[in-house]
This record gives structure tokens, sequence and C-alpha cells, in this order.
């Protein structure tokens, strides 16, 4: 699971471990069955956490080829509402003390 570094949004992206896969459906049932129980895990935690008006799910991977999925915690106020976040405009990156905090959650969160 990885963050990303965009402080307008709660982002967070799974990178399944798997190796030369760019598509959902080229895994095993069994892998897809375990990856979506992850997104659903993740989208409750964001939902939990951060009271969004919506989650994003999506498996973009144009640019980056191996499979991972976003999952976008969006808000009405948010810059891009209601438009996608892709390409809207330049990343706002994190403090450290606010990385380190949503970070620590997450540790808390999957970690048990």
């Amino acid at each position: 699971m990885l963050l990303m570094n965009d402080s307008r949004y709660r982002w967070l992206i799974l990178v399944p471990r798997r190796t030369a896969i760019s598509e959902i459906h080229h895994l095993p049932t069994e892998d897809q069955q375990c990856l979506y129980t992850e997104i659903t895990k993740v989208a409750e935690f964001l939902e939990e956490e951060f009271h969004p008006t919506k989650i994003n799910i999506g498996a973009i991977g144009n640019i980056v080829p191996q499979l991972h999925v976003h999952i976008v915690s969006r808000k009405v106020n948010d810059p891009a509402w209601p438009d996608t976040v892709w390409g809207h405009s330049p990343q706002v990156g994190y403090r450290n003390a606010e990385a380190s905090k949503i970070i620590n959650k997450i540790i808390k969160n999957f970690t048990k």
C-alpha cells in the first residue's frame, strides 16, 4: 500500500505483489478475491477516518503498467470536484508531520 503524495486528497494505492500482471482479470481467481477484499478494507478505512463524499476506485495504469489500484477519498470541496483527480493540477505534497500522522493511522489499522 502506498500513500499518494498529494495532501489535497486522501489517496491510497494498492500494488499486488505479482510480477508481469497489468490487469485484474489476469490474476488467478483467488488473488482477484483477495484484491477485492483489500480494496473494500481500504475504502472502509478512508470512509471511517476521513468522511468523504465519495470514494473513487480505479485501476488505470496507462503510465505505470504494473497492476495497481487507486482508492481516492473525495470531497465536494476538493480542488478537482466533480472531475477526476488525474491531470487536474500539480500535486501538493504532504508536510512530513501530516504524512506521518496518516501513515501511523494506516499502520494501526492494517497491522492488527
